[in-house]
């Protein structure tokens, strides 16, 4: 009898005995045919060991935005000139001094657009387009006719270098490769010499795509060769390009890869070392930030990290990670909203609303512990702010919770705590604080919360702030109950005592009444004993704000009362231009809660 031997075999690993403590059993899918990056490439630890784990990102690298070439070949709605144009003006409002403008050899748009910025006048001074070709030469002109007439470009050249690549798709071995990208870039240099002044004005980058899949000798002999026959120069440096163009591994690895290039290329005052991770295990950030720690200076991606696949790398986080660490990024999100309406338009696609610093719920908390970590959070902002003298919005920022102030970025703090089913008495007390002018009691937010919460379980959606004042307007301002004050006058007599006098109808009940106390209020509660209804103050606090949709309009007084009103307790408000009455409201509001 013969068999036939398995074709999958699983990959040898170390016995593993499974603690106690985790159920998990080996699960369905076909591991097997994947192979682990290193049996895909070989990643050398630099001579001397590895300097990124300890090293500290100081000073932003120069972003190169490549939403107009990267990110729209991924788009299944490419931009049109418009639409790039104004994609194009943001990035050169936000500060982006390189910019990857298209992918002239590719298509009649791309060409277009880039002949749109050569004649509109459209590119500043001080920033350079960069522009995309393979490794051929009627390709090669094609992109030299589009930037004619630029006075200032980079021509990004790029080919395959990886084995699967080399095997599957260029059918070459490494020499037949290394003879393409020379061949390639020996045209781009004469194309360059012919024209005025030698191309001065034009600066060459090469990419050896599939980079994290390639040798590193590999890769250092081509770059090496590009540079030498290129004639880099510290003030004509050649930009190397190293993309992870398909993630393959841990971050630490790619880190790796990029810092034996760093430590090992020559003439390394004249190149520019960039970077262009893609995120396929959604660990492109991550690459870009440990790519820097090894020696990266430049940093392509696109913003809000579109692309193909699962996206470039995202410039906006890398940026904003730099800034809530002190950092400069040397480009202006301070208004996020406004960058994402552009690049949602231009895309046609949406950015999530748990995109890191731009999504609309990043700086918002809906659970209770957050609400409540984060409003204490903002008032010891302004508190510190207030004792230093120092504008909030220029004051050393620690909020929980909050990595950045919202406002640095736009954002104002309406959206901060939103309330649902899940939220807790910090989170209710901030908004009704934030957008009603009611500053609760301490003893009153749990009580306010489990109404909230009541409320929200029931419809199961979230409260707007509008809602919540209506809520705790109807249950402890406005109370409807058998108890009411038709008038009442309150005085202080000579002898130093209050007098309150009133006429109360009770159930079907009418009569006057009245009462003394060391104080208006508990002359009041007298008067309530004289109508049979035994009333003891347990709590008692005020305050004065503007009134509901006032600003800088006339204030009023809020107060709040805690009462045991013939053994139950309840809280009650009032609300009124009158400390006294606003007072006596809260009062009769709580004893109402009671009674009916």
């Amino acid at each position: 009898m013969t068999t036939t031997p398995s074709t999958t075999t699983a990959h040898p690993t170390a016995p593993y005995e499974r603690p106690p403590w985790n159920p998990q059993r080996p699960g369905p899918m076909p591991y097997h045919r994947y192979r682990p990056f290193q049996e895909r490439v070989r990643v050398p630890v630099p001579a001397g060991g590895r300097t990124w784990p300890s090293a500290r990102i100081e000073r932003a690298p120069l972003w190169v935005p490549v939403d107009l070439r990267d990110g729209n070949q991924a788009l299944a709605e490419p931009m049109d000139t418009p639409r790039k144009r104004r994609f194009f003006d943001l990035l050169v409002r936000l500060g982006f001094k390189e910019i990857e403008v298209g992918y002239p050899s590719a298509s009649r748009t791309d060409f277009d657009f880039v002949r749109h910025l050569v004649t509109s006048g459209a590119v500043p001074d001080d920033v350079t387009p960069v522009v995309f070709t393979p490794a051929r030469r009627d390709l090669i002109d094609r992109t030299f006719e589009a930037v004619a007439g630029l006075p200032r470009a980079v021509v990004h050249l790029y080919m395959a270098t990886s084995p699967v690549w080399r095997e599957v798709v260029l059918g070459r071995d490494r020499d037949g490769v290394r003879a393409s990208v020379q061949e390639a870039a020996a045209h781009m240099a004469r194309r360059a010499d012919a024209l005025p002044g030698g191309g001065a004005h034009l600066r060459f980058q090469f990419s050896p795509e599939t980079f994290n899949l390639t040798e590193p000798d590999y890769v250092l002999e081509l770059c090496d060769g590009l540079t030498e026959l290129w004639d880099a120069s510290p003030d004509r440096p050649v930009t190397h390009n190293l993309p992870a163009t398909v993630e393959i591994a841990t971050p630490n690895v790619y880190a790796d890869q990029i810092e034996y290039v760093h430590r090992n290329l020559s003439r390394r005052d004249a190149v520019i070392l960039s970077v262009h991770p893609h995120n396929d295990r959604g660990t492109g950030v991550a690459c870009a930030e440990l790519a820097v720690l090894a020696g990266a200076q430049r940093v392509e991606g696109c913003l809000f990290g579109n692309g193909e696949r699962t996206g470039n790398v995202d410039l906006v986080t890398l940026a904003l990670n730099l800034y809530a660490q002190g950092v400069d990024p040397m480009v202006d999100f301070s208004d996020i909203d406004a960058v994402r309406a552009t690049v949602e338009h231009c895309n046609r696609l949406p950015v999530h609303p748990r995109h890191p610093y731009a999504g609309d719920l990043v700086h918002t908390a809906f659970s209770g512990t957050h609400q409540d970590a984060i409003s204490k959070g903002l008032d010891a902002h302004a508190r510190r702010a207030a004792e230093t003298g120092t504008a909030p919005e220029l004051a050393p920022w620690s909020v929980p919770y909050l990595p950045i102030d919202p406002a640095d970025v736009g954002r104002s703090y309406e959206a901060v705590i939103r309330v649902n089913s899940q939220s807790g008495k910090g989170g209710v007390a901030y908004l009704l604080r934030a957008h009603a002018g009611l500053d609760l009691p301490r003893r009153m937010r749990p009580e306010v919360s489990r109404t909230v919460q009541e409320a929200t379980d029931g419809s199961g959606r979230e409260a707007t702030p509008t809602e919540l004042y209506e809520l705790f307007r109807t249950t402890y301002l406005a109370v409807d109950g058998p108890m009411r004050l038709d008038a009442w006058s309150a005085h202080r007599e000579p002898s130093g005592a209050h007098r309150f006098v009133c006429s109360l109808a009770y159930g079907d009940r009418t009569g006057d009444h009245e009462g003394t106390g060391d104080g208006p209020v508990s002359a009041f509660v007298d008067a309530l004993a004289g109508a049979g209804l035994a009333v003891a103050v347990l709590d008692f606090a005020e305050h004065r704000s503007a009134a509901p949709g006032e600003e800088g309009g006339a204030e009023v007084t809020t107060a709040y009362a805690e009462c045991r009103v013939n053994g139950a307790t309840a809280w009650g408000a009032g609300r009124d231009a009158s400390s006294l009455a606003a007072a006596v409201h809260a009062v009769l509001a709580a004893v109402n809660r009671v009674a009916r």
